[in-house]
């Protein structure tokens, strides 16, 4: 469903290790934008969600987090880490969008 790339992956496990909490999952989301469509929104969940309705997705040894209306428009989409001159972020590539 979705993918996180190796790169991505180690950033998050140090990140979550930064902040002692190696147990925490990522949650993934889409909310409405503007004019340019949805927005994507990466926060660390430290719960396991809503059993009965959240997707819970292994990727590169990251446990991800999707509500079931965002599952719906990021199937097939990779979470990455871009580190440039101007700086780095993670990056959603949805192939939907």
């Amino acid at each position: 469903m979705i993918n996180v790339t190796p790169t991505a992956a180690s950033k998050i496990n140090e990140l979550l290790t930064e902040e002692n909490k190696n147990g925490a999952g990522l949650r993934v989301f889409v909310q409405g934008g503007g004019c340019s469509g949805f927005q994507y929104g990466l926060m660390i969940d430290e719960g396991e969600g809503d059993a009965s309705t959240d997707a819970v997705i292994q990727s590169n040894g990251v446990k991800l987090l999707v509500d079931p209306i965002s599952a719906r428009y990021l199937h097939g989409a990779e979470v990455d880490f871009v580190d440039n001159i101007t700086g780095g972020g993670f990056t959603i590539k949805n192939p939907n969008a």
